[in-house]
């Protein structure tokens, strides 16, 4: 409960994979849902970043779900190298195109019933808003 009321009072959480798990999803609503949570996994040599998301296989093909959690990953993975400006751009893009709020996919819509975008529409949106 104090997680979710103020998760402010924390800087790191040490949890058991189950357990992380479930606080990761639970905190996702923190900043937007599942579809906005991007993922890092960093050893002493390697790192590997992707959604907390996992792949969602039911969606294979339907061009609904939102590319966001996959490419603020990947900002964190820029971040990771020290590639601070591309970092910046592209987490300012999406920030963008989420504040515009019409090329968002159905999870992010305030309006349930407005039409929402598909993962392309998504993708070229925050493209088109890092070529400004």
């Amino acid at each position: 409960m104090r997680l979710v009321r103020s998760p402010q009072m924390y800087d790191v959480l040490v949890l058991p994979n189950l357990y992380g798990d479930i606080i990761s999803d639970l905190c996702a609503g923190l900043v937007g849902g599942l579809g906005l949570a991007p993922g890092a996994n960093i050893g002493d040599s390697i790192a590997v970043f992707e959604p907390t998301h996992g792949s969602a296989p039911k969606y294979t093909g339907m061009n609904k779900v939102s590319p966001m959690a996959q490419m603020l990953s990947a900002v964190l993975m820029l971040r990771y190298l020290d590639e601070t400006n591309a970092a910046d751009r592209m987490e300012k893009a999406i920030a963008d195109v989420i504040a515009e709020g019409k090329s968002v996919t159905y999870d992010l819509r305030k309006d349930r019933d407005a039409p929402s975008a598909g993962t392309s529409q998504v993708a070229d949106a925050i493209i088109a808003q890092l070529k400004k």
